[in-house]
């Protein structure tokens, strides 16, 4: 199938954005410009065309009938792949829309890991009807259609977990040779964040050239090595912030800031909010 013409469909919304879906479908390869993490759960259905996510140090290739589920907080990007053009339906729910849920669906979420899961073929038809059904709810908004698309995102998340019972399949493989070099050294970045990191260093640990290791990890991860080094560090500032009492300061030194000043003002242009009120807010 070939994608002629954009079409970008309303954001259908139940309650305070308790749950969203949205179908977009774009000719050219867009990418999501800015590192992106929320707090709530993310399901993001390819329909057609290809994307490179890039999410916890993995990158991951998605094409017709894969699924990437994205746990909240979890920062990713999206970029273009090998073929330009793309139509997906993306759904986001809030973890108190779905502890509300019934069917015994709770002990789905959280995920095991924010991840790409492919369809088999035979199953993507199943997948796309409940998602359909979905869109065409929220549209319609019949009485108690907020019941039917709940129900429906139960179904949704148990045939999702039947799926992945019955075959655990491994990520598709690489679009290109540097690939698997992106990822070791993003999950080489993931694991020593606090650590005096720069371009050069990781150049020189992985014998690649500094300028080709820029262009390739901005290509496939969004990210210029910088910016993704500052995310992870912010990332587990957010998760020291709402799992520990250490201050500010204690912070900002352990995930790798020298200053404390400098660690507030990157804090807040990655989640649009300062690390007090972050923890204030989300505690």
């Amino acid at each position: 199938m070939s994608i002629i013409e954009d079409r970008i469909g309303p954001k259908y919304r139940i309650g305070e954005d308790s749950f969203t879906i949205e179908h977009m479908r774009r000719h050219d390869g867009s990418a999501m410009p800015q590192p992106h993490a929320h707090p709530f759960y993310e399901l993001y259905y390819l329909l057609e065309g290809e994307r490179v996510y890039s999410m916890n140090g993995q990158l991951l290739t998605a094409s017709k009938g894969d699924l990437i589920l994205i746990n909240p907080h979890d920062v990713h990007t999206t970029s273009r792949g090998n073929r330009p053009g793309f139509e997906r339906i993306l759904i986001g729910f809030s973890p108190s829309f779905a502890t509300g849920m019934e069917l015994g669906v709770c002990g789905l979420l959280p995920f095991e890991r924010s991840r790409l899961l492919h369809f088999p073929e035979a199953e993507q038809q199943e997948m796309e009807r409940m998602l359909w059904q979905m869109l065409r709810e929220c549209k319609e908004r019949r009485p108690h259609y907020e019941m039917v698309v709940r129900s429906l995102l139960a179904q949704l998340l148990i045939h999702i977990h039947r799926v992945e019972e019955n075959n655990r399949l491994v990520s598709p493989g690489p679009i290109h040779p540097m690939q698997d070099k992106i990822s070791e050294i993003a999950s080489y970045v993931n694991r020593h964040y606090n650590e005096p990191l720069t371009l050069e260093d990781a150049a020189a640990r992985f014998y690649i050239s500094p300028s080709y290791l820029s262009r390739m990890f901005s290509r496939f991860t969004g990210f210029r090595f910088s910016e993704y080094l500052r995310v992870v560090r912010v990332r587990e500032a957010q998760r020291r912030l709402l799992s520990t009492q250490e201050r500010v300061q204690l912070i900002a030194e352990k995930v790798g800031f020298e200053h404390t000043a400098h660690f507030n003002k990157t804090f807040k242009q990655v989640t649009g909010t300062t690390p007090l009120r972050y923890r204030k807010e989300h505690r």
